[in-house]
């Protein structure tokens, strides 16, 4: 079969064709050429029915003329026939889909053949007009493609137009009614929108406003224009609409339908309603409503797309408006602002130049009270410058005596008549004006008021003024006088502004009348100070030479010992220094350093007492100083310690041969306490030269070779050498094994009780250093302690022995037990010592009334007063403090009236003499020592008790505590622990 494009092939009946072209050029539409197509093929024999199809591009949007339906399985074999350039039939085999046209669009003819005819012959019999046909459908549909085209583009055009107004509305100069009416009326060309109205909302404070309501069968407008909540249209389609922010349009029925709640109906029913919200960032902030309540106008989706749209340009141009409204309310409000801003800063600037004015008024009064004038040009002055303020014509000013019983008129200009010059008080105005303190501003009808009152004596003084300005002069809280000026013009009246000025100035010239009095009071007092200050700058040059002679006599005091009057080691470091700087200048001088220690000379002290080694080492002192020459020098270092300084030494013989001297000098008999003495003295002598950089050096080396010659027996001298500076590596390396120690804490407080001698219970105990050593096992504070004094650690060794002891006390002592802690003399010379024992106990918890500081005398000889105000300190806070080893130092009675004790401790020389009897000295001693404890209110604790008898004898004297190996030995802590737990 021939396909229906090959028309030159298919045989030509003419008749045919012609009737064909005649009634197809009868069509316009496609339905009309759609209909004719289908009745010229269905009149043909063979055809049960036919019928045209297109629009199958968009499912379910398909047209068929004439209508007949189309199943839903048939959709795949005509949508293969759209594409098929032949007829493509059923697979029934009875019906047939031919495509006339593919543009603008598929169109197809569906024909149903009658049973037993020839389909095949049938089409081949109308390839001819078919393919004629089809090019009147395609035009048909092109036709319509192009009135459709036509007909959006007049849309939109009237679409641009409407926004183009809308915009044009917004920035108009119409106010909101005309440019709502006119958003109407663009709103009507559109569609159907007689019954209009526009909603707002504002979501913040969740009320509406109808801002714009046209109804033709309820014209009232719900809330009258105002702003109402949303609530109050609960349920509305409005509030459905505003509350969800969708679009809906329909009848009552279809409405109700598109929401989820009842719907409540405000006003008549319309037949057609079409409501839109206005979005802005997806939240509603209106609403647009159009209805019709009439059944031939209803609204279509093309209206609802159309009010959506518009609806946003509404909203724009509402809040463009809105915003231009409230900006011109503003820009109004502003400019009201503004105005009122520049009147009151006129007002300002006027009220700042009478202020400068005033102010220039003011400095010239200031002025005035320093200037070098006399009184009257002072007043005339002060006169001129309050003519420049206000009419001062009359003008005087009042001063009240010093008695303040009488009136004074230093300055008075009077066109009438002038005050006296003096007059007792009485009850006039000015007398008003003091009484009260306040300013007076007063007419004569205010003056006879005043006269009827009472408040001033009938008959005015003097004639009466128009207008009286008074003043109070006031100095503090105190009235002085007054300032007055009047007039006796009715041209001439006194303002609030006058009495606001006048007062200003009074209160200046208060303060200058003030300020004279106090210079002229000045200048008399400097004449007096100058008289008083020649008559004490006569005393301070006596005081200065007096104290001058006190600070040398001090500055001696300070540099030398106070019991033998020789330079202290302060001095001789200091000459020292000097000594190697000249040596360093000129290498081949040498000095010399003799280091000299009194031998055995605790046994005296011991024996004797201290009064008597007091003696011993003042003579030994005296020995000294005859065996030496000038520059040389002779010091005590500390306790039986002297050094001599020989400046210039050619060689060491030299230093040897004045060691010898002294050495002769010593060994002469001594007559102490009536007894013969035989001293010796052990010397170390150090050579000075160019390799020596400090007098520390020089003192370590001497030092040395006295240990050394100790060492040999005493009673000799030695030379420092290289043979004992080896010796000293010894000596560094337990240094260093010492501060090893340190770091690895093996110091141990070892604790020996002391016990109440009457009950033997443990009162305390003294804590008494250990070390630990790796390889030595425990030393005793007799193997290190020296050298750990000579190094400089002794001080770090003590405060941690002082931190431990603390803690263990703490911990494992029991809490009615106390402590004490020797502590030597380079701590008390530390002004924070007492400050840096009471931080430790701070940190340990510690009561520092369990804490007593043991202090040997000796220590108390470098600084006694620097040693009591310690004292006093750590006695304030509850730390006690014990004098070790009494009655064997220098003066021990002199330290028991003056220092803070709280302990006595008795040597234990004096103990171990009581084994020998009762009526030996120590016991004399002993005895009297308790009953001066006794006196003093201090303890006693006695040392080394060893014996029995010793035991009984102290507790037959009344001794409270002691301590010694018969009561126990040093220990550690826990030793003490476990006892008393047994």
């Amino acid at each position: 079969m021939k396909h229906v494009g090959a028309l030159e092939s298919t045989p030509s009946d003419g008749s045919l064709q012609l009737s064909w072209l005649a009634r197809l050029a009868a069509g316009n539409t496609p339905d009309e050429v759609g209909a004719t197509i289908a009745a010229l093929v269905q009149a043909r024999p063979g055809c049960a029915a036919a019928c045209m199809l297109w629009g199958l591009d968009v499912p379910g949007r398909h047209h068929c003329v004439p209508a007949t339906r189309i199943d839903a399985a048939d959709l795949s074999w005509l949508d293969a026939a759209s594409r098929a350039e032949t007829p493509h039939w059923h697979p029934d085999r009875h019906r047939v889909a031919i495509r006339l046209c593919q543009q603008p669009e598929s169109a197809l003819l569906l024909l149903t053949m009658q049973p037993g005819h020839d389909g095949f012959g049938f089409l081949d019999e109308l390839a001819a007009p078919l393919q004629l046909a089809g090019e009147y459908l395609r035009r048909a549909l092109e036709w319509r493609e192009l009135q459709h085209s036509h007909q959006q583009l007049e849309r939109s055009e009237t679409l641009q137009r409407a926004l183009f107004a809308i915009s044009d509305l917004a920035g108009s100069e119409r106010d909101m009614p005309a440019m709502l009416s006119g958003i109407h009326a663009i709103v009507s060309t559109l569609m159907y929108a007689e019954n209009f109205f526009i909603v707002l909302h504002n979501a913040e404070q969740d009320t509406i406003r109808f801002l714009y309501f046209i109804d033709v069968e309820d014209p009232t407008i719900p809330g009258v224009g105002q702003d109402m909540p949303l609530s109050a249209i609960e349920y509305t389609l409005t509030w459905y609409m505003i509350r969800d922010g969708k679009a809906r349009m329909g009848n009552a029925e279809e409405l109700r339908s598109q929401v989820s709640g009842p719907v409540a109906l405000i006003g008549p029913d319309s037949y057609d309603w079409l409501g839109v919200p206005m979005l802005r960032d997806g939240q509603p902030r209106g609403a647009l409503v159009v209805q019709s309540y009439q059944q031939d106008i209803g609204f279509t989706d093309e209206d609802l797309a159309l009010l959506e749209f518009v609806g946003s340009h509404i909203l724009t141009a509402l809040e463009r408006k809105q915003t231009k409204a409230d900006l011109e309310q503003r820009v109004q409000l502003r400019t009201q602002q503004l105005a009122e801003a520049n009147r009151g800063l006129q007002l300002e600037i006027l009220e700042r130049q009478r202020a400068e004015y005033l102010q220039a008024a003011l400095f010239q009064l200031a002025e005035l009270a320093t200037a070098d004038i006399d009184q009257d040009e002072f007043y005339r002055r002060v006169h001129a410058v309050v003519g420049e303020l206000l009419n001062a014509e009359n003008f005087f000013i009042a001063l009240l005596s010093d008695d303040r019983q009488r009136l004074t008129f230093p300055y008075a200009v009077d066109a009438v008549k002038l005050p006296p010059a003096e007059r007792s008080l009485g009850r006039g105005l000015s007398e008003y004006v003091l009484r009260r303190g306040t300013a007076l501003r007063a007419d004569n009808a205010d003056i006879e008021e005043l006269d009827r009152q009472g408040e001033i004596a009938p008959g005015r003084s003097g004639s009466p003024a128009m207008c009286w300005l008074g003043v109070p002069l006031i100095v503090g809280d105190e009235v002085i006088g007054l300032v007055t000026v009047q007039s006796y013009r009715p041209s001439v009246v006194y303002g609030p502004a006058d009495q606001e000025l006048l007062s200003f100035v009074a209160s200046q010239i208060a303060n200058s009348l003030t300020r004279r009095r106090s210079a002229e009071s000045l200048k008399r007092a400097y004449e007096q100070l100058e008289h008083r200050v020649e008559e004490r700058t006569l005393a301070l040059r006596k005081e200065i030479i007096e104290r001058e002679r006190m600070q040398d006599q001090l500055r001696h005091q300070v540099m030398h010992d106070s019991l033998t009057g020789l330079p202290n080691r302060g001095y001789l470091r200091d000459r020292i220094d000097r000594v190697l700087a000249a040596i360093r200048r000129e290498p081949q001088q040498h000095c010399a350093l003799l280091y000299l220690d009194v031998d055995r000379f605790k046994i005296i002290n011991d024996s004797l007492g201290h009064l008597a080694g007091d003696e011993v080492l003042k003579e030994v002192a005296s020995r000294l100083a005859g065996c030496v020459r000038h520059p040389d020098l002779v010091a005590r270092l500390s306790g039986d310690e002297f050094a001599i300084l020989l400046e210039d030494v050619e060689f060491p013989r030299d230093a040897t041969a004045v060691a010898q001297r002294v050495m002769d000098a010593l060994s002469a008999p001594m007559l102490i306490a009536g007894k013969e003495l035989q001293v010796t003295a052990s010397v170390g002598i150090a050579i000075g030269d160019h390799h020596y950089d400090a007098a520390d050096e020089v003192l370590r080396d001497a030092d040395i070779a006295l240990y050394r010659a100790k060492e040999l027996g005493r009673k000799r001298f030695e030379l420092f050498d290289e043979t004992l500076a080896k010796n000293v590596v010894d000596v560094l390396a337990l240094e260093g094994e010492l501060r090893q120690a340190l770091q690895l804490d093996q110091f141990e407080p070892y604790f020996q009780p002391i016990c109440r001698l009457d009950d033997g219970r443990v009162v305390g105990y003294e804590a008494l250093i250990r070390w630990n050593h790796p390889q030595r096992g425990v030393l005793r504070p007799g193997d290190f302690l020296k050298i750990a004094e000579d190094s400089g650690l002794i001080e770090t060794i003590d405060w941690r022995m002082f931190e431990l002891s603390c803690n263990l006390l703490l911990k494992h002592g029991s809490a009615d037990t106390f402590m004490t802690v020797n502590v030597s003399a380079l701590h008390l010379r530390h002004a924070d010592f007492d400050g840096r024992l009471i931080q430790l106990l701070e940190r340990t918890g510690l009561s520092p009334s369990r804490v007593v500081v043991e202090v040997t005398e000796g220590a108390l000889l470098d600084n006694p007063e620097r040693v009591r105000a310690t004292l006093d300190r750590l006695r304030t806070i509850g730390v006690g403090a014990a004098l070790d080893d009494f009655g064997t130092g220098y003066s021990s009675l002199s330290y028991l009236h003056s220092l803070p004790l709280r302990i006595l401790k008795i040597d234990r020389a004096f103990v171990q003499e009581l084994d020998k009897g009762a009526n030996t000295n120590s016991t004399t001693v002993v005895a009297a020592i308790l009953a001066l404890a006794r006196a003093l209110n201090i303890q006693v604790i006695a040392e080394g008790i060893e014996t029995e008898i010793q035991y009984g004898a102290l507790m037959a004297m009344g001794c409270e505590m002691g301590q010694g190996y018969l009561l126990g030995h040093p220990s550690p802590i826990m030793h003490w622990v476990d006892h008393a737990l047994a």
